[in-house]
């Protein structure tokens, strides 16, 4: 053996793995989205999920926390006027030109053309002098992912059921579910779930229930306090667990209701009805936008991302949870005959489908409330939607739900 000094030889340098950094929402942020986009993409994908205005405030304040954030287009203002996004390049978009029409355009022949408040397309577009619109352009403000129709949940006990019943958004303030009534707590989608249930009741006519006056909102909030006076709510909820939660303990006959619980009730989905409401659907459509502070490789890496939502994986993840896609044909890729028959054909299953978490969602027999996809599309009241009074409106119903979940006296 040599006598000279023994060197070991220097291990190569660690590089860490690339990692894209996304903030959302428990619509999108699911663990099989995640897991899978890693997989397939190469490189960390690590979510930030948080509540609905949560998740907007730190959007808009902190843009240097995450890359893409994901989120609905009635949320899209503030975030973007803050400056806290950057376009997004049409043209670097592989199935740019098949998403649905219902979002790049906002209707076609297919599509009704009802529907009050923020739809999608109003916000898309980048217009000149950075301000958003429906004109099209190269670039847009967020790319369309996911959207549903929502109504609200009843009791069959309390309201009836079989073919003559006709579910309205006045249950929402029906005396026969007094104490046991509960409401969203977003300012812009549970507000106007009680928008549609005051108009429906017929004690207050809104001149445009997407974008009310100060006057209106005021005589809104004074009817909502009389009933909450009179003990007709038990309380609000943010996400779907918590709605959930509401009804495994018992507490509501009606609520307002997201996809997803239905898939949680189990047996119980005979005992808590998805409403076809009379008056039609509040609708709402989310995406993914791109943090201003990207450039060069983090940038391709969010491009990479968001190319992988409109590939079809995510889309069928999110069918499986009751919601669409911006781009069905891919997703359709990705689903059973079964699964794609049920949740976009209206059709009956023919036996039991899951949910994303492997979980029974669908027993086979039942078909989707609503009927098929263009059925429900054409069925749209109004859109998620921030106003132009938004701040007077959101200051307003944060005094309401405090008031709700305190159970303040009358």
């Amino acid at each position: 053996m040599s006598d000279a000094a023994y060197v070991p030889l220097s291990a190569p340098p660690i590089v860490p793995r690339r990692r894209l950094r996304v903030l959302g929402t428990s619509v999108t942020l699911l663990e099989p989205v995640r897991a899978q986009a890693e997989a397939d993409l190469g490189f960390d994908v690590e979510f930030d999920l948080r509540d609905f205005l949560s998740c907007q405030r730190h959007a808009a304040m902190e843009p240097e926390i995450y890359d893409v954030y994901e989120q609905c287009f009635h949320n899209l203002d503030i975030v973007w006027f803050w400056g806290a996004l950057q376009p997004i390049d049409t043209a670097r978009i592989g199935e740019w030109d098949n998403i649905s029409s219902l979002a790049r355009l906002g209707t076609s022949s297919r599509y009704s053309e009802r529907g009050f408040g923020d739809a999608p397309v109003k916000k898309l577009y980048i217009q000149p002098g950075g301000f958003l619109g429906p004109r099209p352009s190269r670039h847009i403000s967020m790319l369309p992912t996911v959207h549903n129709m929502d109504s609200f949940g009843y009791d069959p006990k309390v309201f009836g059921h079989g073919p003559d019943v006709r579910p309205s958004w006045s249950w929402l303030l029906d005396r026969r579910a007094r104490g046991r009534i509960a409401l969203v707590d977003e300012p812009a989608i549970g507000f106007f779930d009680a928008a549609l249930a005051a108009e429906a009741t017929g004690e207050i006519q809104f001149a445009d229930i997407g974008n009310m006056t100060v006057d209106e909102i005021n005589a809104l909030m004074r009817l909502l306090e009389r009933r909450r006076q009179d003990g007709f709510f038990c309380g609000t909820w943010r996400d779907g667990d918590e709605a959930w939660a509401l009804i495994a303990a018992g507490r509501v006959s009606v609520q307002s209701m997201w996809a997803p619980v239905y898939g949680k009730l189990g047996e119980g989905r005979a005992q808590f009805v998805d409403a076809v409401p009379i008056e039609g659907y509040r609708a709402w459509y989310g995406g993914a936008s791109l943090s201003r502070h990207l450039r060069g490789v983090q940038l391709d890496m969010a491009y990479e991302y968001l190319n992988w939502w409109l590939s079809g994986y995510a889309g069928a993840i999110m069918a499986r949870q009751g919601y669409y896609s911006a781009n069905p044909a891919r997703t359709r890729e990705h689903l059973s005959p079964d699964e794609w028959d049920y949740w976009y054909e209206g059709a009956a299953a023919s036996g039991d489908l899951c949910g994303p978490d492997g979980e029974v969602a669908v027993r086979a027999g039942e078909r989707r409330a609503g009927g098929s996809y263009l059925d429900r599309t054409r069925h749209i009241a109004i859109w998620n939607t921030v106003m132009d009074e938004y701040n007077y409106a959101a200051r307003a119903w944060e005094r309401f739900v405090r008031r709700v979940n305190e159970g303040v006296p009358a």
